[in-house]
């Protein structure tokens, strides 16, 4: 158990659930419903798959630095080698791309374009300021990756899943420059810069649901007073935060904020179907993140 455990903490198992979540958003944008289960399902697994082969490869390649700020972590406590490490995350990225090759050739191409991206960061730009960026659009491509099993007289890349993934991108790129320093005090100014960001995304997104002509109707007061309380929820963390920017106080934003990121896509998917069965089965996605994360970091 203590070995599993290990795995599951290299993978960050409780944030795989966030990327999952973008599947289902990105399939209804583009299907409306859940018509092909297996067809979905192997996007499901394309997802997890390359999410969790991302983290891993993220410590392989951070292990010497871990070694010195994080000496818990799987690697640098010797509980899992290098090389199982990077076997692990070999497989998994190969799992996922095989997922998605199955499912047609679109969502091959955008599978292929997200494990660019995923290496791009980790073994490149994490570092640089070009992090954030990579990694929001990693979410990007997650989300489209989502909306991919369409037939090729369709255009993929069109509204309103491009919108949306382009919002939730943003969204994530504010969250990555805002958690770059979440291990040891932060700058206050990180902070202030992704808290920016990261409401530019927010802002994005209610912007769209405020003035995109919707498929169907819905109670739009109701469903901005629901947006209005994760914007509040996540905006107190960032303000806690950078008033008393320790590390415990930017984690639990950050927690806070792959938290609300499940939630943001749960309000998305019931705008688009007006199906509360679709809603509630994303929202259902942070029960296991939530209990997960009891026992291992979601960041």
């Amino acid at each position: 158990m203590k070995k599993w455990l290990a795995y599951f903490q290299l993978m960050r198992l409780p944030a795989v659930f966030t990327a999952m979540s973008d599947i289902i958003l990105g399939y209804l944008l583009t299907h409306g419903s859940i018509d092909l289960p297996l067809q979905f399902a192997l996007l499901l697994v394309a997802s997890a798959s390359l999410y969790l082969s991302g983290m891993v490869f993220n410590d392989v390649f951070d292990r010497k630095v871990d070694a010195e700020e994080r000496p818990f972590r799987p690697i640098p406590s010797g509980r899992i080698s290098t090389q199982q490490a990077a076997v692990l995350g070999g497989l998994l990225m190969l799992a996922g791309v095989g997922a998605a090759q199955t499912v047609g050739k679109q969502s091959l191409i955008v599978a292929a374009l997200l494990v660019i991206a995923i290496l791009s960061y980790d073994m490149i730009l994490k570092k640089t300021m070009l992090g954030p960026l990579m990694m929001g659009a990693c979410r990007f491509l997650n989300v489209m990756l989502g909306a991919s099993a369409v037939s090729r007289e369709i255009n993929l890349w069109v509204k309103p899943q491009l919108r949306i993934a382009a919002a939730l991108g943003l969204f994530i790129v504010g969250l990555t420059w805002f958690a770059r320093m979440e291990a040891k005090k932060s700058h206050r100014g990180h902070l202030v810069g992704g808290t920016l960001v990261i409401n530019a995304g927010l802002g994005a997104l209610v912007w769209m649901l405020a003035t995109y002509p919707w498929p169907r109707e819905i109670n739009l007061s109701m469903v901005l007073a629901a947006v209005g309380v994760v914007v509040l929820t996540i905006n107190r963390r960032l303000v806690q935060a950078i008033l008393n920017p320790v590390p415990q106080n930017v984690q639990i934003a950050v927690r806070t904020m792959l938290s609300s990121y499940v939630m943001l896509n749960a309000i998305l998917v019931f705008v688009w179907t007006a199906n509360p069965q679709y809603a509630i089965l994303t929202a259902a996605l942070l029960i296991p993140t939530l209990i997960l994360s009891r026992w291992m970091s979601v960041t």
